[in-house]
């Protein structure tokens, strides 16, 4: 019961995501695309520190800890 309600979670999220990338790809759209929020994120810097960059190694490593590690 519960690793189906897990697997329709996943699921339900990757419908959502490719629904909002899907919207944010259309002509004339103000929704940024995950290309621009990865740039954006990985262009701030607080003084010489690269911090979006930090912060996405970061979240990488985290996701690949806690789902792909066995």
């Amino acid at each position: 019961m519960m690793r189906a309600l897990a697997i329709g979670g996943f699921l339900t999220a990757l419908l959502l995501f490719a629904a909002v990338e899907w919207a944010a790809r259309r002509e004339g759209s103000r929704i940024p695309s995950l290309a621009e929020v990865c740039a954006f994120v990985m262009r701030y810097e607080v003084g010489p520190v690269p911090v979006g960059r930090i912060g996405l190694f970061g979240f990488w490593w985290w996701l690949g800890w806690h789902f792909l590690a066995r």
